[in-house]
C-alpha cells in the first residue's frame, strides 16, 4: 500500500484510507471483518467520530493490540472546552487507547477563538500537552470556514468534501493546504453514494499528491474493490472525463450528499435516502425501493411537521422539507410506472 505524508503532521498514511462512519450500520462482527481486511490490505489510517454511535467502539475492539500500527482520527461536536475534554475521554475509552493521532473539531459553523481559555481550541492544546492527542484538526462542509482554517495556522489537518463533483474553488483549497503544509483529508469521495463508479472516483483523487480520501465502507465487497484499485491504480482517461462531465451536469445544484446531520427526524423520515431517491434509483438496483416497507417510509414525508431541525443542521444549507416533497412526487411517479398503480 502506497503511503503519503499528511502535511506537517509528518504522519505517513495509506493513500487510500478508511472512513468509519458507515460501519455504525453493521454488526460488530461484520465491522471487525471489514476493518481487518482493510488492515491486512495495508490501510493504516482510520477516521471516526464521537457522533458516529458505536463506530469508535468497533475500532477499539478490532484493533486492540494493534494500536501502534495504525493512525486514528476522531472528532467532537463539543461547543465548550469542558465538554470537548469529556468527549475526548469517552473517545479514548471507546477506542481502547490513551491517545488519538488527530483530534478534529466536527464541522463548527465558525473557527474557535484560540485566546478563549475556556474554548475548544484551548482544550485541544491542553489535551495535546497531556499527550492525549498528537495533532489538531478540523472538519467542515463550508468552503469559507475551511479556507479560514487553513489560513489561520491553527490546524494541522483539514477535512472537507472532495470528489469528481468538486469545483475549482474546492481544488484551490487543496492547493492552499499543500502550500501551507496542512494535511488534506477528503470526505464524501463518492458523494454519499451518488457517484456509482469507484474506479473513476479513485482515479480523480489520484491526481492530487496531497489528498487522502477516507473511503466510507460498510460492505466487504467495497473494501476489496478499493484494495484492488490500489494494486493497479487507474489513470484518468478521456472516457472517464466524459463520465465526470455527465455526473457534474446531472448533479449540479442542490442535492443531498447523505451526510446524516439532519437526523434524527421526529417523523422518522429516512431523510438521507429519501432526499436523493430519484438519483439512487438510477444508480443502483431499484427493486427494493418498490417494496411496501420503503413505500411506507417515503409516505412519512406527508407527516413532516416542518420543525426545522433538518434545515438548521444541513451543512449545505438545503431546504430539506421542500426537497423531500419534490422527491415524494417523483417517487410516486416512479412507483406507478413500475408497479402500474400507486
Amino acid at each position: 500500500m502506497e503511503k503519503i505524508r499528511l502535511g506537517r503532521t509528518g504522519l505517513m498514511v495509506s493513500r487510500s484510507s478508511f472512513g468509519a462512519l458507515p460501519i455504525q450500520r453493521v454488526s460488530f462482527e461484520e465491522a471487525r471483518e471489514i476493518l481487518l481486511t482493510a488492515y491486512e490490505g495495508g490501510i493504516n489510517f482510520y477516521d471516526t467520530a464521537r457522533g458516529y454511535t458505536d463506530s469508535e467502539e468497533k475500532l477499539g475492539k478490532t484493533f486492540k493490540g494493534k494500536r501502534h500500527e495504525i493512525i486514528i482520527a476522531t472528532k467532537t461536536f463539543a461547543p465548550t472546552g469542558k465538554e470537548l475534554l469529556e468527549h475526548l475521554d469517552t473517545s479514548l475509552k471507546n477506542l481502547q487507547t490513551d491517545y488519538v493521532d488527530i483530534y478534529q473539531l466536527h464541522n463548527p459553523k465558525e473557527l474557535p477563538d484560540p485566546d478563549d481559555p475556556d474554548g475548544t481550541y484551548a482544550a485541544m492544546v491542553k489535551a495535546k500537552k497531556e499527550g492525549k492527542i498528537r495533532f489538531i484538526g478540523i472538519t467542515n462542509h463550508d468552503l469559507k470556514v475551511a479556507m479560514k482554517a487553513v489560513d489561520s495556522g491553527l490546524f494541522d489537518t483539514v477535512q472537507f468534501p472532495f470528489s469528481v463533483l468538486s469545483s475549482q474553488k474546492d481544488i484551490d483549497l487543496v492547493n492552499a493546504c499543500k502550500a501551507k503544509d496542512v494535511g488534506f483529508i477528503a470526505m464524501k469521495a463518492m458523494s454519499g453514494g451518488l457517484i456509482d463508479n469507484a474506479e473513476i472516483a479513485f482515479a480523480f483523487m489520484r491526481q492530487f499528491d496531497n489528498v487522502v480520501p477516507i473511503w466510507g465502507v460498510q460492505r466487504m465487497s467495497e473494501i476489496k474493490q478499493f484494495l484492488e484499485l490500489e494494486e493497479n491504480p487507474p489513470v484518468l482517461n478521456d472516457e472517464m472525463w466524459k463520465k465526470i462531465e455527465e455526473y457534474r451536469k446531472e448533479l449540479s445544484g442542490a442535492f443531498c450528499r447523505g451526510c446524516g446531520y439532519c437526523l434524527p427526524c421526529p417523523a422518522e423520515i429516512p431523510i438521507p435516502l429519501a432526499a436523493r431517491l430519484s438519483y439512487l434509483v438510477n444508480r443502483s438496483p431499484y427493486e427494493r425501493f418498490l417494496e411496501d416497507d420503503w413505500k411506507e417510509q417515503m409516505e412519512r414525508i406527508e407527516n413532516c411537521i416542518d420543525c426545522g431541525h433538518c434545515r438548521d443542521h444541513c451543512p449545505y444549507g438545503l431546504d430539506a422539507p421542500a426537497l423531500l416533497k419534490h422527491q415524494l412526487v417523483d417517487y410516486r411517479k416512479f412507483y406507478a410506472e413500475h408497479k402500474g398503480s400507486y
